[in-house]
């Protein structure tokens, strides 16, 4: 089997987790919870969850010189990811996250994106020859978005496919959705960039068309536990994710997005890619964390 490069561009972060029986309401101090500390960041916990897939992954990023950014590296590199990208920031520290997850999986975060926000277009020049060389750019919304620009223009013109997972939730031009090949928002995302408020079926339809008449060619919108709905142009077809008990959906997107690429990479048709990525998904929500939660391929059945 050929297998396309995917190239990760995106952001690190070390998520610290509290796991608690539920989440503070403002003034409320909580007592009693769990404490782990592990390795996120959209960008990151994609990357991984697309190398423990099977995809030959190269990720573009920058951390800081402390020890989450050294901590980082050391586990991209034992997930099997190209770090030769990687920037060190000198002058900020990595991102961090602080999240808490109640009894119900439910979880609010609040990132200090830290050197993520310096991850800017003269550090994507020293990865141009990776991106021309990767079949997929897959990128998200944690990095300065004028740098996303950069990339998709650079990716498209050498007629790559550039997947856009448009999160954490911000409104982009429609320069930039003529650019994407694939772009995978959920409900609120959905609704903040076509202005269609996403309520059902019907509504996301007609946000992934406003989305696919601006010029996306594959428009996945996730809608959770209910799966993903799939559109290019015609109908939409809703693709249902397998029934799990969930325990934590803190990366379950990332997951996804990683799954897709993978699947793409492989030349899989649509309808199946989004079916590989919502059994990917389902599986990681079983599990605590973020990048831990990422499931191996042979837990795919």
């Amino acid at each position: 089997m050929h297998l396309n490069r995917i190239a990760v561009v995106g952001s690190s972060n070390t998520d610290m987790v509290i796991k608690t029986s539920k989440l503070p309401v403002p003034g409320e101090t909580i007592l009693g919870g769990e404490f782990f500390m592990n390795a996120g960041g959209k960008g990151a916990n994609q990357a991984v969850a697309a190398a423990r897939l099977g995809g030959k992954v190269s990720f573009i990023a920058k951390t800081g010189d402390d020890v989450f950014g050294k901590q980082a590296r050391q586990l991209f590199a034992n997930e099997n990811i190209n770090t030769d990208y990687l920037v060190t920031d000198q002058e900020h520290p990595s991102g961090v996250a602080l999240i808490t997850v109640d009894a119900k999986g439910e979880n609010c975060i609040v990132v200090a994106p830290g050197s993520n926000s310096y991850l800017l277009n003269s550090d994507i020049d020293q990865a141009r020859e990776e991106i021309l060389r990767s079949e997929i750019v897959l990128m998200q919304l944690e990095i300065p978005l004028e740098t996303v620009e950069y990339v998709a223009n650079i990716a498209f013109e050498a007629g790559k496919k550039v997947i856009l997972n448009p999160a954490p939730a911000l409104k982009i031009t429609d320069e930039l959705l003529t650019k994407l090949y694939m772009i995978t928002p959920n409900e609120t995302e959905a609704e903040l960039i076509s202005g269609i408020p996403v309520r059902d079926i019907d509504s996301a339809t007609l946000a992934a068309r406003n989305l696919y008449q601006r010029g996306v060619k594959v428009v996945i919108i996730t809608l959770g536990s209910k799966g993903a709905l799939l559109f290019t142009g015609k109908e939409a077809k809703l693709i249902p994710s397998p029934k799990v008990e969930a325990v934590d959906t803190t990366a379950a997107g990332d997951v996804f997005n990683g799954a897709i690429a993978v699947a793409i990479s492989e030349g899989l048709e649509l309808e199946k890619a989004v079916e590989f990525a919502c059994k990917a998904a389902a599986i990681s929500v079983t599990r605590m964390g973020a990048q831990a939660s990422a499931p191996y391929r042979k837990e795919i059945k």
